[in-house]
């Protein structure tokens, strides 16, 4: 697939056929996340590849703002946290860069994850101190978002057509909202 037809391609994906990944395409994403730009080469990423079926129902069952908000996440045959090491990167005006750096690296994860056919889904809404728990990740360390990792159902379950038609995940504003050439014009 062509790079930009990736970057078009992907989307959020919140229902998965039950297959496993195999490990070599966990590995090929794994890979592209290692490769990543960061802070001073810092590479303060880490990430927790889960599998077990129990553990992701633990994610999934996690209760957000009294909700539970991921319960969709228990289709998924894969997980991969995305932590950083912050002592491993640098801050720069108040900006802490390991979560840039790691963001960076999840979202090269994700682009070779549709590259290679899988369906990922950027969460952000989560008990850091839960997740910690549930798979034993440091004191030290930052849960910084996470994916399932998985194929694509033929058909989307109703929380991911609800949630696509609520947040209008499709939709983009027009590059004329978004850039400003030489100078910030309101």
């Amino acid at each position: 697939m062509d790079f930009f037809d990736v970057i078009s391609a992907r989307h959020s994906v919140r229902t998965y056929k039950s297959d496993p990944v195999p490990d070599a395409l966990i590995q090929q994403c794994l890979e592209a996340a290692r490769v990543a730009p960061s802070w001073r080469n810092g590479q303060c990423w880490r990430f927790v590849v889960v599998r077990d079926a129990q553990v992701i129902e633990q994610l999934a069952g996690q209760r957000i703002y009294g909700y539970k908000i991921n319960s969709w996440l228990r289709s998924a045959p894969t997980v991969i946290i995305a932590c950083a090491e912050p002592g491993e990167s640098g801050q720069h005006e108040g900006l802490p860069y390991w979560a840039v750096d790691t963001a960076i690296a999840l979202e090269h994860l994700v682009l070779a994850a549709t590259a290679l056919g899988l369906g990922t889904c950027w969460i952000g809404g989560f008990n850091e101190a839960t997740v910690r728990q549930i798979v034993g990740i440091p004191e030290r360390v930052r849960v910084v978002a996470y994916t399932p990792l998985g194929y694509p159902a033929e058909r989307e379950g109703l929380m991911g057509r609800a949630v696509k038609v609520i947040a209008r995940s499709h939709s983009r504003k027009p590059l004329e909202k978004i850039v400003h050439w030489e100078q910030w014009r309101d």
